[in-house]
């Protein structure tokens, strides 16, 4: 494979999550670039709207396994990484895997479990590991974990720390089909579900190597200074009282990368920074005036946006980018 596959292989991939989910094209163009980049997903919207067909159709896609756990008040951190249990047999103790040795965990409602379970889930998605009784093993790649949550029913539920929210490479929300797609969904739906006929389209192994391939798209140290500017600036936002952290600063970077590989071009462009910086960026900051507003974070990424200097160089000529 060459980076020049990359664009061909995504819109495999999209077109085949597509003969089950209706429209939401840069929804599933963001949630291919955080798996190509080794980063997660934050979905957040209401029920019903498609989360899990979509982390289905995508394992489904990739020939990958899928697991999903329903995040309860009395899920264990045993639940998700395994255990060890005594094997009476042979006098020893067996790992029994959790559902996180998968492709692609679905973490559905993951706001409803305790703080130390949420917990659980820090190294694997940091480290791609499981560490229980001082013993590690390795995940399996790639490895994307798409968590949910509601955002109207919160009684109950406990907010996530800012240190798992960081984890997260994008925060996305799949919103409601318009008129139209949703007559074409119940035209979809109404014999059968179409999940049940779908096949897989792209080896598992090739988004690693997309990953590798990415990472050398051509990035400009103008299109550089872009993102540090706007990471800056809402670090010294008088509207903000914690900014983005130098993590967000290199996912902001490595999605701009796949972004601009999956559009078919060996070099990132400041309206892919432009594009990403929602997704990426809007859950790491905390406002003054709404700490859990997503609306509000994202109007002041916008503001943001619109404040910082854009690089206006012609990224178009490659002949001295090494």
């Amino acid at each position: 494979m060459e980076l020049k596959d990359i664009p061909l292989v995504s819109e495999r991939i999209k077109s085949n999550i597509q003969k089950v989910i209706i429209g939401k094209d840069r929804t599933i163009d963001f949630i291919l670039t955080a798996i190509i980049s080794g980063g997660h997903v934050l979905l957040e919207d209401t029920p019903g709207t498609g989360k899990t067909v979509l982390a289905k159709s995508l394992a489904r896609s990739l020939d990958g396994a899928f697991s999903r756990i329903q995040f309860t008040p009395d899920l264990l951190p045993s639940d998700i990484t395994g255990l060890n249990i005594f094997n009476r047999e042979s006098h020893s103790f067996e790992f029994v895997k959790g559902p996180v040795f998968s492709n692609v965990l679905l973490a559905d409602e993951i706001n409803r479990a305790t703080p130390r379970t949420q917990s659980s889930l820090l190294e694997c998605m940091e480290e791609k590991q499981v560490t229980v009784d001082g013993k590690t093993r390795i995940l399996d790649r790639p490895f994307l974990v798409i968590a949910t949550q509601n955002p109207i029913e919160t009684a109950g539920t406990f907010t996530l720390p800012e240190a798992q929210l960081d984890r997260f490479m994008m925060q996305l929300s799949m919103g409601f089909p318009t008129e139209s797609e949703e007559l074409s969904i119940m035209e979809r739906f109404i014999l059968k579900n179409p999940m049940e006929d779908l096949a897989p389209v792209c080896p598992k192994d090739e988004i690693c190597t997309m990953g590798s391939l990415a990472a050398t798209v051509y990035v400009d140290i103008s299109i550089r200074k872009y993102i540090v500017d706007i990471v800056n600036a809402t670090r010294n936002n008088s509207n903000i009282s914690s900014g983005v952290s130098p993590r967000g600063t290199l996912a902001l970077l490595k999605a701009s990368q796949v972004y601009a590989a999956i559009q078919g071009r060996a070099f990132v462009t400041p309206e892919d920074v432009k594009t990403l910086a929602v997704p990426v960026l809007a859950h790491r900051i905390i406002s003054y005036t709404n700490m859990s507003g997503n609306a509000n974070r994202t109007k002041l990424i916008d503001e943001i946006l619109e404040t910082v200097s854009v690089p206006a160089e012609d990224f178009t000529n490659t002949r001295n980018r090494n």
